[in-house]
């Protein structure tokens, strides 16, 4: 059997809707791994809300001063970075599924953690995630 069919059947727009670009496969992740437990939390406590606002404003700051734009790709490379220096420092990330840590334990979370909720918070109030 060859790759024949494939190379001329026509891709419709069902057949790609699923797939991420590598920026939005980036902030997925980082939605599954800190993002979905950490903003319900920050919801829930109005002391983490404004913690976790605090971290998305300097994520905000940090990219202007880089003169990178606030959209997929930047937050992406922004959040791979913490991910890696973290990773550097012995620190490590919840992997997805893992049962999520109650308010208080954010409250007290790594710098790390709660920069990645920052990234988070801004790619879910700029629409950059894929539904």
């Amino acid at each position: 059997m060859t790759n024949e069919f494939l190379a001329f059947a026509p891709i419709s727009a069902d057949a790609t809707a699923g797939v991420l670009t590598p920026a939005a496969a980036v902030l997925d992740e980082m939605m599954a791994r800190v993002g979905v437990d950490g903003l319900c939390a920050a919801f829930a406590d109005p002391g983490l809300l404004a913690l976790v606002d605090q971290h998305a404003a300097a994520v905000r700051d940090a990219m202007g001063d880089a003169e990178r734009e606030v959209d997929a790709e930047g937050l992406a490379a922004y959040a791979k970075s913490i991910v890696f220096a973290a990773r550097r420092g012995g620190r490590a990330l919840p992997a997805p599924g893992e049962a999520p840590m109650r308010s208080a334990d954010w409250m007290a979370a790594e710098w790390h953690l709660l920069r990645l909720l920052g990234v988070c918070a801004l790619a879910e109030a700029t629409d950059l995630l894929e539904s």
